[in-house]
């Protein structure tokens, strides 16, 4: 068993022959007011005071549908302001559910408040419901097509507003919305940053095992809104989203020749990094987005380069053999890369400065390991452990505290969500090796399988969208 896309056998294989931007409006069903997110009880919350996921999984938030002052029809595929208002409860219950750390009840079956109601919700009647906490919140359209959706999070118990904000966003992004209110209850309660709202690059992968048509995709969190960016006339691999997720990088073999692309997402043009004519692996951002990183194969050697992310100059060589050298993953200060190599005789893991020097290994445990991605927050590293089967660990940046967050026959190239708390990464199954995208977060007993129209690898998750 052997890695899809970071071996010598892909390397040989290869060789031969291969909208209008949000802003925070109206805060309140009052005339609309520029606001970020206002913590209006931060002395009663539970940021910082849950500290066991059985406590955040017992805690009863109730979800209700999102009150409208009056229900006409919007340019969505949800329908009328009034349908919107339920589409939106829902999308916000499916996160906090899918998430793993809560069990929220509603929509359905819970009363709908009205729009006044949204404000001053009645405590007596949702204590007596056994809800912890309650969600509401409104949606109104103006005559310009653009949804004004405010978000609000009450504690039950104390009877006091946790904290609330408002958003404006084109009708057709409605679902933002609702990622940005989960975010914020998210973050309000578990005291970590938001992730709903982000969006996810992966390979699109159809037709029968050994004639794959590989296609550049992208999808929200939650694998709603799929859109395919490439037609598929040529194989396109391992995407990465730029730090200002103005553009996707990734690898094509057009007529066989390996090149690296940034896809632009504004204008759907693509801009060529660098073509080596040789066999190419994993392009990957700095954090600051000025440079790439890339592993390309040359005299019987593979070895790191990072070049202009603007394209042309010369590549500079960052590793120099022996074997194979294939990465690598920036830290989140962009200071060192952590990256896999065969030098000690197997795949293992190693870090290096971002210059190229000071290259050690930091992976001695037991099996191989490859497809290093370093934490956004900074604090470990994911990777795939082989040994038998593939399955996705995380380490420290020593390489101490190995863990396991799967166990099953070829899990592999992780990639993280914009906080840190959950790793995602691609699952093939045997036999017909359709290929599928899961995650799990850092206890490793929240898996899921995330929904996609056909076969997907790759996974690559981007950041929380500005």
């Amino acid at each position: 068993m052997t890695l899809r896309f970071s071996t010598l056998a892909f390397l040989l294989a290869t060789a031969t022959g291969l909208t209008a931007a949000p802003a925070f409006a109206q805060d309140a069903p009052a005339p609309p007011v520029a606001e970020q997110p206002t913590n209006e009880a931060d002395d009663g919350g539970l940021t910082g005071s849950v500290s066991d996921e059985n406590e955040w999984q017992n805690i009863g938030i109730a979800i209700t549908t999102f009150a409208t002052d009056r229900d006409v029809p919007t340019q969505t595929n949800a329908g009328s302001t009034a349908q919107l208002g339920q589409a939106i409860s829902q999308v916000i219950a499916s996160d906090l559910k899918n998430n793993g750390l809560f069990k929220p009840t509603g929509p359905d079956g819970l009363p709908q408040p009205t729009l006044p109601e949204v404000q001053t919700p009645s405590y007596a009647t949702w204590s007596g419901r056994g809800a912890d906490m309650l969600v509401q919140g409104y949606v109104k359209a103006s005559a310009d097509g653009q949804l004004t959706v405010g978000c609000y999070l009450y504690d039950i118990s104390l009877t006091r507003q946790l904290v609330k904000a408002g958003w404006q966003f084109a009708a057709t992004d409605w679902r933002r919305a609702a990622h940005k209110c989960s975010d914020l209850v998210y973050s309000r309660l578990s005291g970590e940053s938001p992730f709903f709202d982000s969006k996810i690059a992966y390979i699109a992968e159809t037709g029968p095992k050994g004639r794959r048509m590989k296609r550049l995709a992208i999808m929200d969190s939650d694998g709603a809104n799929h859109r395919y960016l490439t037609s598929g006339q040529s194989m396109a691999l391992t995407p990465r989203y730029s730090p200002d997720y103005s553009k996707i990088l990734y690898l094509s073999y057009l007529n066989g020749q390996p090149s690296i692309y940034s896809y632009d997402l504004a204008t759907d043009r693509q801009t060529l990094i660098a073509r080596t004519g040789n066999p190419t692996l994993a392009p990957r951002w700095s954090p600051d987005g000025k440079w790439v990183l890339y592993s390309m194969a040359k005299g019987g050697t593979t070895d790191i380069y990072r070049i202009s992310s603007a394209g042309g100059g010369t590549p500079q060589q960052l590793t120099n053999g022996p074997g194979i050298n294939i990465g690598g993953s920036y830290s989140p200060d962009g200071s060192q890369i952590v990256f896999e190599s065969d030098r000690s005789g197997s795949q293992q893991v190693y870090v290096m400065n971002a210059d190229g020097s000071n290259q050690k290994r930091i992976s001695f445990f037991g099996g191989r390991a490859a497809t290093p991605e370093w934490s956004p927050r900074g604090d470990q590293i994911a990777f795939t452990h082989i040994a038998g089967d593939l399955r996705v660990a995380v380490m420290t940046p020593s390489g101490g505290g190995m863990r396991h967050l799967t166990n099953s026959w070829q899990d592999e190239a992780p990639t993280w969500s914009p906080n840190g708390r959950i790793v995602q990464f691609f699952r093939t199954a045997k036999g017909s090796g359709q290929a599928s995208i899961w995650q799990v977060d850092l206890t490793g007993r929240n898996e899921r399988r995330l929904p996609t129209p056909v076969g997907a690898s790759d996974p690559a998750w981007g950041p929380v969208r500005p």
